[in-house]
C-alpha cells in the first residue's frame, strides 16, 4: 500500500509494572506522556503498542493525554513557556508539517529511529512517500467519511450513496453532524457546488472560493450539529440524534461492527489522510531516549499490523499490509473494512495536507467567524 504525497480534555490512563532498574540502567526516563485522540483509536494504540511495550519494560509507565486535536496550539504554548510536558504526540500530517516548519517537532533520520521491515526493507523505503515531513513518523492511513442511520432513510428512497446527499435536505431530512473546522467540509461543499475534483484546492486558495464553500454550507447550517471529538458523531448516530454525520472511518466501524448499531457507511468522496507521531523538539536526553526506544518498537512491521486488529485503519508501512488479518475480538476479516479496500476506494478525494499546512490558520479564522454569525 503506497500513496502519492497528495494521497492519502485530558483523560489519563496509566499502566504500570514494578521497579525502575531498567530505565535507570539505560539512562531512560521511566515514564512517558503520550498524546492522542481518545476513543477507539487510542484504545487500539494502547492494545497494539503500549501494553506490549510496558510488559517488556518493567518499571515504565505511560500516561495518555487526549489533546491531539489541539496539539499545535498547546505545543506552541508549551514552547513559549519553556515547559514541554509531552513526550510523543499523535497528529495528522498537516499538523506535523506545521509543527516541523515552526521548529516545534524534532527532525529525525528514518534509518536511525525506525525499525527496518521484517522483510529486510529499509524503513525509508517501507514507509515511502508517507514520510511527508522530516518530523512525521507515519502510523496509519485513515479516512473521514459519513455514516448514516439505516432506520431513518425515508420510505421509498434509496439509501444515500453520494456525498452530495449531505446537502440534500429534501430527500434526506434530519440533522447532520460535521466537524467544527473547515478541513473536509470546505472541499465537500465545493464538490457539491459543481467544482471539479481536480480544481477544488485551486478554488479554495481564493477568497471567492472560500466564500463559495461557506455559502454552500450555509444551506444546511441550521441542521448541523458541530463536533470536535471523533467520538461525537458515533454517539449522536447511536442515540438517533442525527440522520448522518462525518467522522473517522474507524469510529464508524466500531459503531457498526462492535456496537451493532443500525448504521451504515457512505464511502463516496471519503478523504484519505495520514496520522502518525511527532516527537516534541528539545526533550531532555533521558525522556528522548525513552521515546526513541518506544517509537522503534511501536512502528515495526508487526506492531503496525497489530493495530489493524482493533480498528479499521490501514498500516502506513508496506510490509505490514499483508499481515492484516482478523479483528482481535470479533474474528471478522479486517481488510474489507479498510478505507483502502478497492470497493470502498472507488471514488476517493485526495486530501492535500500541504495546502492545509499553508492555509489552515487563515481559513480557520474565516470559518470560525462564519460559524459565530
Amino acid at each position: 500500500m503506497k500513496f502519492s504525497k497528495t494521497m492519502m480534555a485530558t483523560t489519563a490512563l496509566t499502566v504500570a509494572t514494578g521497579g525502575i532498574a531498567f530505565a535507570a540502567a539505560h539512562g531512560m526516563a521511566d515514564s512517558m506522556t503520550l498524546v492522542s485522540w481518545g476513543g477507539a483509536y487510542q484504545s487500539s494504540q494502547q492494545k497494539a503498542y503500549v501494553e506490549p511495550y510496558l510488559e517488556m519494560n518493567e518499571g515504565v509507565t505511560a500516561t495518555w493525554d487526549e489533546s491531539s486535536a489541539e496539539a499545535v496550539a498547546k505545543l506552541r504554548a508549551m514552547n513559549e513557556a519553556g515547559n514541554v510536558t509531552w513526550d510523543l504526540v499523535d497528529v495528522v500530517a498537516a499538523d506535523a508539517i506545521r509543527l516541523c516548519d515552526e521548529g516545534l517537532a524534532m527532525e529525525y533520520d528514518p534509518e536511525e529511529l525506525l525499525a527496518e521491515g521484517d522483510d529486510g526493507t529499509s524503513a525509508e523505503d517501507d514507509f515511502g512517500d508517507l514520510i511527508v515531513s522530516d518530523c512525521f513518523i507515519p502510523q496509519i492511513v485513515y479516512s473521514t467519511t459519513f455514516g448514516y442511520r439505516t432506520d431513518m432513510v425515508p420510505e421509498g428512497v434509496d439509501a444515500p450513496s453520494e456525498i452530495c446527499s449531505v446537502f440534500d435536505l429534501e430527500t434526506y431530512p434530519g440533522k447532520r453532524a460535521l466537524e467544527k473546522r473547515p478541513i473536509n467540509n470546505m472541499e465537500w461543499a465545493l464538490l457539491c457546488d459543481g467544482v471539479a475534483k481536480d480544481e477544488v484546492y485551486d478554488v479554495l486558495a481564493t477568497d471567492e472560493g472560500q466564500d463559495q464553500a461557506l455559502a454552500k454550507l450555509e444551506t444546511i447550517k441550521d441542521d448541523v450539529i458541530w463536533w470536535s471529538a471523533g467520538a461525537d458523531t458515533p454517539q449522536l448516530l447511536a442515540d438517533g440524534e442525527i440522520f448522518m454525520g462525518s467522522t473517522y472511518n474507524g469510529r464508524l466501524f466500531s459503531v457498526i461492527e462492535e456496537q451493532d448499531q443500525p448504521v451504515a457507511m457512505m464511502w463516496d468522496a471519503q478523504v484519505f489522510d495520514l496520522d502518525g507521531w511527532i516527537i516534541p523538539a528539545g526533550l531532555p536526553d533521558d525522556r528522548l531516549a525513552r521515546v526513541k526506544d518506544f517509537v522503534k518498537f511501536a512502528t515495526d512491521t508487526q506492531r503496525l499490523a497489530d493495530q489493524a486488529k482493533y480498528i479499521s485503519y490501514g498500516p502506513a508501512r508496506q510490509s505490514s499490509a499483508p499481515l492484516v488479518s482478523t479483528h482481535a475480538e470479533l474474528g471478522i476479516e479486517m481488510a474489507p473494512h479498510m478505507p483502502t479496500d478497492p470497493e470502498n476506494a472507488a471514488n476517493t478525494f485526495l486530501y492535500n495536507y500541504e495546502f492545509w499546512a499553508d492555509y489552515r490558520d487563515d481559513i480557520d479564522a474565516k470559518f470560525q467567524a462564519w460559524l459565530a454569525q
